[in-house]
Order: C-alpha cells, then structure tokens, then sequence
C-alpha cells in the first residue's frame, strides 16, 4: 500500500521552522519528495460522499485510519452538487458542509471569492501519490488561484461518442471511420444543443468562443455580425441550425428542455432510429441497458465525428477534492484531510476508483485500465476518454462563463418560438442574448 501520510512530516516541520524563525516560512523545494516515514496523528473531520461511492470510500477510510488509529473520519452521504448547495447557501462554519468534498473545476473560483476553500501543500501530495508529468499543466495548475493549490486533481472528464451497432447497422452507418454529422439524418446522431455542456462539442470544432477574457478583458465571438463570422464558424452554425428545423418540423423532443433526454433514450435503444449519442462516461451503464444490455453498444473518441469536416472537440473538464477554509491552520485536521484525499486518488487502487465511481485519474496510465479486470466495454470507455481528453481545449474557469449556460440556453430555446427562416436569423437570435449578456459586464 502506498504511504498515505507524506505529507505530515513537512508540515510539522513547516510549523517548527516558522515557529522558530519568527513567522517567516521556509523556502521550499520547487520539486518536493515525498516523506519515507508516516507519522500517526490524532484528529477528526468529516467527508463528503456519493451514495455510490461509499463503498469505495469505506476502504480508502479504512487505510488511512489504519494508519491513523487514533483519528475519526466521519462520512455526510451527499451529492457533491447538493453538498455545494448547502454551501452556498450558508458558509464554511456549518456542519452539514464537510471537511473534504468534491468540485468540479468550474466552481473554483466562486468558491475561492467566498473564502470557502483552504489552501493545500498540492505540491507535496503530487509527489506523494506519483505519475503527474506536468501538475501545474494538467489539473492541478486549473486548481490554483493567486499562487495557493485549493483543490487535488480527482479525475478528467471530457464527452465521448456512444454507438448503438444494431441501428447503425439498419441504417448503413459505418462506425470504422470518420463519421460527418452533416451527412446524417436529423435523428441518427441525437445532441441536446439547448444545453452549453454539449453545444461546446461543436462550439469547439469550429473555434466559436462563446465568452474569452483576455487579462481582464471579456469578449464573445457571439456578438459579431454574421457577415464577421469566419467559414468554420458558420459551417457549425448551420449543422445546429438544420438539426433544429428538422426536429421543429417533425415535432420531436429535441427541443424541449425537460423531455429531450427520454427522448433521445428511447430512440437510442436498439430498434429505435438513433445511432449515435454524445454523452459523457458516466452514461455508460444506462446507455448499454439502451443498447441491447450492451450487446449493442460501441463507444468511440469524441474527434471520430466531424462537423463540415472539423473534428469535434470538448472540454478537459475535470473534479477536484478540496478542504474546507475551516480547517486551514488546524494542523492535525488539514494533515488527515490531505492524507485522506491522497488515498482516495491512491493509484494503486485507480482501478477500483473506476469501478465505484467510474472516474479517471490524470496520472495513471491507459494501459493500466486496459490491461485491468474492467470489462471490456469499460476498458473502450476509459481508453476514449483519454483519448478524446488529450486534444481537448481547456474548459473556461473564469467566474463570468458562468452565465453563457443560460445566456446560450434561452437563445437557443428562443428558435422555436421565433422560428427563424435562415441560419443568420437564428444567429440573430443568439447575438442578442449575448449582447445582453456582455452588458452586466
């Protein structure tokens, strides 16, 4: 079993140095070493959980107090969004908000605006769990805000392609090659452009910038003219546009906000006219019931599909485990807190992460899931959201991106009350919310 607690000695010795040089902290290492030698500690915090994770973090609980004898780590079984929830909506000093919890990345810096996060020895704990090529360039540099770590790296995320053969097979469409969305019908690939999450896809693939900031200064693609748009961007355009008035036309639920995903699931099952999901990992389980029980499913990178021949392109969106502001300068609490977080992404069990939680680390390498006891279509999972993660952009943090999830939403909805007669008309549309959008800035 891997050490879990390096990072304890370092930070005894911080609070001795600083302790014995008047308040100026020691000079630390750019590249630090993990410790040779745990050290038992006595102290107690609380950890959010998922329900479907609570068994796997049982066992990370189990090693770190095994260590630890002498610590209590108390589970608060909760939805890492509702747990955020409840943050939000009172403060770091509550009760029901734990010691450790998720993130996603996008949240980091509201939550550092309100102080909610402590600052982590990130550095350190690389070095102790091991296998980060570039930290700072990979998810632990998206973590840092003003120099300070306030979250550890906990797995990538990025959409991926679902394949239902059976359909694809009726229909004709090849799934070895290069698939162009324009060539598809309207119900062969189904994408709930409404939501940004998944319009980003597309947004990409044609370097649409929904909202840049450029050292302070923020600007949209979305508030130029038509005529300003290059070919690219009017080429993804168009594909959205015609997928929209083909589904307006033939009244399906493409449209509809809280029916378009039981639509999309009954015509992706096996025998329905879907071929072809875009959705992320987590949907593998529920996809594969769709498909046959998984008799039918193949999962394929996002770059597979083009749209007017650009390779479509997510996020390297990602999750981060962070430790309550509350905790920062409890010595003890923070050294449990780090160790128990290095033992949740502890590669040695990355595999077992997977299993409960169906996340991937950053810093374990392919070949150790596929050579793994994961099914195979699992092993297909993870080896194509690598794939598709490693030529993804990065996914906008800054606080103001926040709104072009609704901004994007309500233009986007606005078509089929508006029905636009053209692509640019229904450009129009999205340039107005936009600019009213870049106003509250």
């Amino acid at each position: 079993m891997k050490r879990i607690t390096g990072i304890i000695i370092a930070l005894l010795l911080v609070f001795s140095l600083v302790a014995c040089s008047g308040g100026k902290e020691p000079e630390t290492s750019a590249t630090p070493t993990p410790s040779a030698t745990p050290q038992s500690i006595t102290a107690t915090i609380s950890v959010q959980v998922e329900t479907d994770w609570l068994p796997y973090y049982e066992t990370v609980k189990a090693r770190v107090l095994a260590v630890h004898p002498g610590s209590t780590i108390n589970f608060i079984e909760t939805g890492a969004f509702d747990h955020l929830d409840v943050l939000d909506a009172t403060d770091v000093t509550n009760v029901d908000v734990a010691d450790v919890f998720a993130i996603p990345a996008d949240r980091l810096y509201p939550l550092s605006k309100n102080e909610a996060l402590a600052s982590i020895d990130a550095k350190t704990m690389a070095a102790n769990v091991g296998g980060f090529v570039d930290f700072d360039g990979g998810l632990g540099g998206n973590f840092m805000v003003d120099g300070e770590y306030l979250a550890f790296p906990m797995n990538i995320e990025t959409l991926i392609v679902f394949a239902n053969t059976a359909n694809a097979a009726a229909k004709g469409i090849d799934l070895t090659g290069t698939i162009e969305f324009t060539d598809l019908e309207y119900e062969d690939m189904l994408v709930p452009f409404f939501n940004a999450w998944f319009g980003v896809a597309f947004t990409n693939a044609g370097e649409i910038e929904l909202l840049g900031n450029d050292d302070g200064v923020l600007w949209s693609d979305m508030t130029k003219e038509y005529s300003e748009l290059t070919a690219n961007q009017k080429t993804v355009l168009t594909a959205i546009y015609d997928y929209w008035k083909a589904h307006d036309a033939a009244l399906t639920d493409a449209w509809d906000t809280s029916a378009a995903w039981g639509y999309m699931d009954s015509s992706f099952s096996t025998g329905g006219k879907t071929s072809l999901r875009l959705e992320g990992p987590w949907s593998t389980n529920s996809l594969s019931e769709q498909a046959g029980g998984g008799a039918d499913l193949a999962i394929l990178p996002i770059n597979q599909v083009t749209v007017g021949g650009l390779p479509l392109a997510h996020w390297k969106g990602g999750w981060g485990l962070a430790v309550n502001a509350r905790v920062e300068g409890k010595a003890d609490q923070m050294a449990l807190a780090q160790a128990f977080i290095e033992e949740v992404v502890n590669t040695d069990y990355a595999v077992d992460f997977f299993k409960a939680t169906g996340k991937i680390l950053e810093n374990v390498p392919v070949e150790v899931y596929t050579s793994s006891n994961l099914s195979e279509t699992d092993k297909i999972v993870v080896a194509s959201v690598i794939e598709s993660y490693k030529d993804a952009p990065a996914r906008p943090l800054f606080t103001e991106w926040g709104q072009v999830w609704s901004t994007w939403e309500n233009a986007l909805q606005s078509w089929s009350a508006v029905k636009p007669a053209s692509v640019e008309a229904a450009y129009n549309e999205i340039k107005a919310s936009f600019e009213a959008m870049m106003l509250n800035f």
